[in-house]
């Protein structure tokens, strides 16, 4: 069902990819699915507020992002899945109006199936945080300040997966090492790195 108060969004000066956005829009309405803002995207869902499918823009294409898309059938093999660290979701990418006008037949097809999915209760097995690698350097910190280490542990498990990532992402141990200082401030504080 189609939410007015999004017409904004679609219709705004500017707006990259707008054409192929109000096309995706079109498509994934042509479903049964309710359309509203979320995460400041165009979210489509299903039932009692289930999430299906989000609709969002970048630098250099435009996507469906399917919430569930690891666990949705894939015979076009179109799925991508964003990074190595994202579990569940997984995006089809456009970057013109044609391409997504000739996949049409195909994305209501997998839209369907998004929409299957969910009505399966099926859930993911997500990776536990104590499956995420832990940077020596951190161990290293632990070890020197239990506090530290106390405060980390009362995070919640995605702050504390975030951390993890984004201490790991650093190349050098000496990067790893000025991240994790300038965290301690905001772990103490009970924040993700992107807070």
């Amino acid at each position: 069902m189609k939410n007015p108060k999004l017409d904004k969004f679609f219709l705004a000066d500017g707006q990259k990819w707008r054409s192929e956005m109000q096309k995706l829009r079109e498509i994934v309405l042509s479903l049964p699915l309710s359309e509203e803002m979320k995460w400041g995207q165009p979210c489509y869902t299903h039932g009692k507020d289930r999430n299906i499918v989000l609709i969002h823009g970048f630098k250099e294409y435009c996507a469906l992002l399917f919430m569930k898309g690891a666990l949705m059938n894939d015979p076009a093999n179109i799925l991508i899945q964003q990074t190595e660290n994202v579990q569940s979701g997984r995006q089809i990418r456009f970057t013109s109006l044609k391409q997504i006008e000739e996949m049409e037949p195909t994305l209501k097809a997998y839209i369907q199936n998004a929409i299957e999915v969910e009505e399966s209760g099926v859930q993911l097995q997500k990776k536990e945080t104590r499956d995420f690698p832990v940077a020596e350097e951190l161990r290293q910190a632990f070890d020197r300040d239990g506090a530290y280490k106390e405060a980390f542990e009362a995070l919640t498990p995605g702050r504390q997966r975030a951390w993890l990532l984004h201490f790991a992402g650093a190349k050098q141990s000496a990067t790893r090492v000025s991240r994790i200082d300038k965290a301690r401030d905001k772990i103490f504080d009970g924040m993700g790195p992107l807070e």
